[in-house]
């Protein structure tokens, strides 16, 4: 790893509380090195009383073409404008624990893909309306006897083809067409190198020609993963290991950001080189917990990292795995 200061982990290793960083106006926070270095935005996406308004958090986060942030949490869908103010919500029992989203440009506008992993399903719908215009339930044409899905992650390829990881129960990853015909399944669940033990995170890696799935391999022993698939379901090879529990993947360009639900965002280069480590939670206690509740929240410190996304500026967007539902804005420092 580069040779990279990590302010408020060096701030605590240096004896200073959690209560006097946590202060009612905290500062901005720098974090990371080089050219991945990011300072928080305090208090970004709370209300106007400085409270959180999402409700508890599982899931992703994407950013429109306007720059407009989407982050699902337990009740639905939120929508936020770059600086931070709520400017719509899907909500609703269509909605509700939808686990990961991607977006993507259509001909006929943007639309929202989610795997919802309660409810068994991925969908699709319009960002500016929140109609659903796609459901992707279990697909018998499948052959396999589930039950049923626990889906954990969606993406698109170019071509509309949609890739539903079953990363909760079978760990099987499904490949529908665009209008949501079931196409084939690949992979198991397990320890060994091609198999997957919680597909956890999944997004179209477009960092190579041509494109590949990179799945986040959450609970592989002895430590997560990230693979890399071809688009007709081909093993390629292992991209990185010792990553802890990487939840998900998001490309910009020649970098990739993957939160650890440990608490930190790791970013990688085209090479899979780690470039920084954003928001690091040396307190064992507090990462990879879902129980922080808001007022023990640390400015630039990380608990249950589940999402996160780039706008166009190179700026990231950090979803925390929080049942007071948390939502992070680390402008890029340039």
């Amino acid at each position: 790893m580069k040779n990279c200061s990590f302010y408020v982990a060096a701030a605590l290793a240096f004896g200073l509380s959690l209560s006097a960083v946590a202060a009612d106006k905290p500062a901005p926070v720098r974090m990371g090195c080089g050219i991945m270095t990011f300072d928080t935005v305090p208090g970004w996406g709370l209300s106007a009383e400085g409270k959180s308004q999402i409700g508890p958090t599982h899931g992703g986060v994407v950013v429109d073409k306007a720059g407009n942030v989407y982050t699902s949490a337990d009740m639905g869908i939120f929508v936020f404008s770059p600086d931070g103010k709520l400017i719509r919500r899907f909500v609703g029992p269509e909605y509700t624990q939808t686990h990961d989203i991607e977006i993507r440009e259509e001909a006929d506008g943007e639309y929202i893909y989610g795997a919802r992993n309660v409810a068994g399903e991925g969908i699709k719908l319009h960002a500016e309306t929140g109609a659903i215009v796609l459901k992707l339930p279990f697909p018998a044409e499948s052959g396999l006897k589930l039950p049923r899905l626990s889906p954990t992650a969606i993406t698109v390829a170019s071509n509309g083809d949609i890739f539903l990881s079953d990363g909760y129960a079978s760990n099987h990853i499904f490949k529908f067409d665009k209008a949501g015909k079931y196409l084939m399944h690949f992979g198991t669940k397990g320890n060994d190198l091609k198999q997957f033990n919680t597909a956890h995170g999944m997004t179209l890696d477009t960092r190579y020609s041509p494109a590949r799935l990179l799945i986040c391999d959450r609970n592989h022993q002895p430590k997560g993963r990230l693979l890399h698939y071809s688009l007709e379901g081909e093993f390629i090879d292992e991209v990185i290991t010792g990553l802890g529990m990487p939840t998900s993947a998001a490309v910009q360009g020649d970098y990739v950001s993957v939160p650890d639900l440990h608490g930190r965002v790791v970013i990688l280069d085209k090479t899979n080189t780690i470039m920084a480590v954003l928001g690091h939670n040396a307190d064992r206690g507090k990462g990879a917990n879902y129980n922080v509740p808001q007022d023990q929240w640390v400015e630039g410190v990380f608990s249950g990292t589940h999402g996160s996304n780039w706008d166009k500026d190179g700026n990231l967007y950090v979803q925390d795995w929080n049942v007071s539902g948390r939502i992070i804005k680390l402008v890029r420092v340039k």
